[in-house]
């Protein structure tokens, strides 16, 4: 367990991280980290990050600029084994 002093900031309070802790969860200044106070006891997480958005994100996307903005399809040619391209209506 590490020991930290809370400080004042602005008309705020602040903790400082110390670099050991930083340099373990791969920290920088700016990164946004998931906080939750539970029993009284505080838990900051770092969020996962996902190489590619989920089906769900890519379809909320999708409603929110129109399907009238989908891209063009591209012909890759003819069906290779079990795939099949299926058009959009």
């Amino acid at each position: 367990m590490t020991k930290v002093t809370i400080s004042k900031w602005g008309n705020s309070i602040a903790i400082r991280l110390p670099k050991a802790v930083t340099d373990e969860l791969r920290l920088s200044a700016g990164d946004v980290v998931n906080l939750d106070v539970s029993d009284g006891k505080v838990t900051l997480q770092k969020p996962t990050r996902r190489l590619a958005p989920s089906l769900d994100e890519m379809i909320a996307e999708m409603d929110r600029v129109g399907w009238e903005n989908e891209p063009d399809a591209v012909d890759w040619g003819p069906d290779v084994g079990s795939e099949r391209l299926h058009e959009h209506d």
